[in-house]
């Protein structure tokens, strides 16, 4: 079953539970779906599926960097109902490996790249960021290859 299709069967179960915060958060999934379709990215109004995760981690992180946003503001209200989208959303994303995971596979790439200093790091992320697409956030990964090239 496609993302879009489980994303319209579980609006309607929300819909049929009264879960109105959860409605929410899937509709801005069935939105950013809806215009991606329309988008360069799909072929004959299909959608790729690492574009589909690529989009569903922009959402999060969307939602993660506004709340911190509400946090400082002293809006933990606002901030509570980002979060809970942020979670809804995180749902329908591959699982994410853990940061050891991470740290394994980039010593892997940096292996096979030969990398020994900070100069490497372009070539390290492209086949870091290729390799662990949707498993892991870029910044996390950036973090672990200055870490390890340093």
């Amino acid at each position: 079953m496609s993302l879009e299709q489980t994303i319209n069967n579980d609006i309607k179960q929300a819909m049929l539970n009264k879960e109105k915060e959860t409605l929410e958060a899937l509709r801005a999934i069935k939105s950013a779906i809806l215009l991606l379709k329309t988008s360069k990215d799909a072929v004959d109004g299909v959608v790729p599926e690492s574009v589909e995760t690529a989009t569903l981690q922009k959402l999060v992180k969307q939602r993660r960097e506004t709340a911190e946003l509400y946090v400082q503001q002293n809006r933990q209200d606002l901030a509570d109902v980002e979060l809970f989208q942020a979670d809804v959303i995180e749902r329908y994303l591959p699982k994410q490996l853990s940061v050891e995971e991470v740290e394994s596979k980039v010593r892997e790439v940096i292996a096979a790249v030969g990398a020994t200093n900070m100069k490497d790091m372009g070539r390290v992320m492209g086949q870091a960021t290729k390799l662990l697409a949707g498993q892991a956030d870029n910044k996390q990964v950036s973090e672990i290859v200055k870490r390890m090239l340093s």
